[in-house]
């Protein structure tokens, strides 16, 4: 996958984040957990791209 594309779908998770967390009101519990959610979603992405998750392809239940 091109570092263009890796670096443009974090600019758009960040400012969709910005976004909700902005704009939609929400308690403050809910605004921390959505973004502790989509924050684990994006680490656990940039892992399996740059192959280091790369054993979890092998685990099969």
């Amino acid at each position: 996958m091109p570092l263009l594309t890796i670096l443009i779908v974090l600019v758009v998770a960040g400012i969709v984040l910005w976004l909700v967390n902005t704009y939609i009101p929400m308690d403050v519990k809910i605004k921390r957990i959505l973004n502790i959610v989509v924050v684990i979603i994006v680490i656990i992405w940039l892992l399996r791209i740059f192959g280091i998750l790369d054993f979890l392809k092998d685990i099969s239940v």
